[in-house]
């Protein structure tokens, strides 16, 4: 099985620190792939499109040379692309989807992006100050406690491969004016959702769960970044979903 795992809006696959190497420890028959959205990573210098079908689109692209069919995990933002993704390919080219801490416009605007969020959200893409940024942008997205380390790490990736104020709003403007289809995609989809999320409301994922009868699964405290906060939980959901 041939796993994509997509990150949120201005993350890459640097972000997700060791869980993919958490995922092949546990399925060691699967295979993951990290992918950058355009305008991140290694596609940095790229333009990111302003719609979510444009960056899906650009993902798809990318692993064209990966065996189908596919099964997609995917964050935030990146959980935006891959139901996409899943609503616009034939049928039976996505096996599984997991959803963690996404929105879409089936939930109010409230909800997608907390109102306190926005003008963190905002004022972090601005700041020049790259070693602060990435820290306060951790500070927001995890519940655990954040060592320095990792800040030093996610500063490193900025200095790299740096996601311009363009591609940033770009992607902003994507994922503010996302709408899902209305067909379900898949008769199941596992989301898995915060209840100590500041940035996206745990409710987001409640509405696809309501919407299409999928499997959620809420843990109570963790924050946006859950795997980052509690990589070793959202594993345990896909041991107890996988085999349905």
């Amino acid at each position: 099985m041939h796993w994509i795992l997509l990150r949120g809006l201005t993350r890459e696959r640097g972000h997700w620190g060791d869980f993919p190497a958490r995922l092949r420890d546990t399925f060691p028959d699967h295979h993951f792939h990290t992918v950058d959205l355009p305008g991140t990573g290694v596609h940095y210098r790229d333009a990111s499109p302003a719609s979510v079908a444009g960056i899906r689109e650009k993902v798809c692209e990318q692993v064209s040379h990966i065996p189908k069919p596919f099964s997609l995990l995917a964050l935030s933002m990146g959980g935006m692309v891959a139901l996409d993704w899943a609503q616009n390919v034939p049928k039976g080219e996505i096996q599984n989807l997991i959803l963690i801490n996404t929105s879409s416009g089936f939930s109010p605007t409230w909800q997608r992006m907390r109102p306190g969020a926005w003008p963190r959200v905002l004022r972090l893409l601005g700041r020049k100050e790259l070693f602060d940024r990435e820290r306060d942008i951790l500070r927001l997205t995890c519940n655990r406690e954040v060592p320095l380390s990792l800040a030093k790490q996610w500063y490193s990736i900025q200095r790299q491969r740096p996601v311009s104020i363009r591609n940033a709003m770009s992607q902003l403007a994507a994922a503010a004016r996302y709408m899902p289809g209305q067909k379900r995609p898949l008769p199941d989809a596992l989301l898995l959702a915060s209840g100590g999320d500041r940035v996206v409301h745990w409710r987001c994922s409640a509405a696809l769960e309501e919407r299409w009868q999928w499997t959620l699964k809420l843990h109570p405290d963790a924050g946006h970044d859950l795997p980052l906060d509690e990589p070793e939980w959202i594993i345990q959901q896909i041991r107890n979903w996988l085999p349905r």
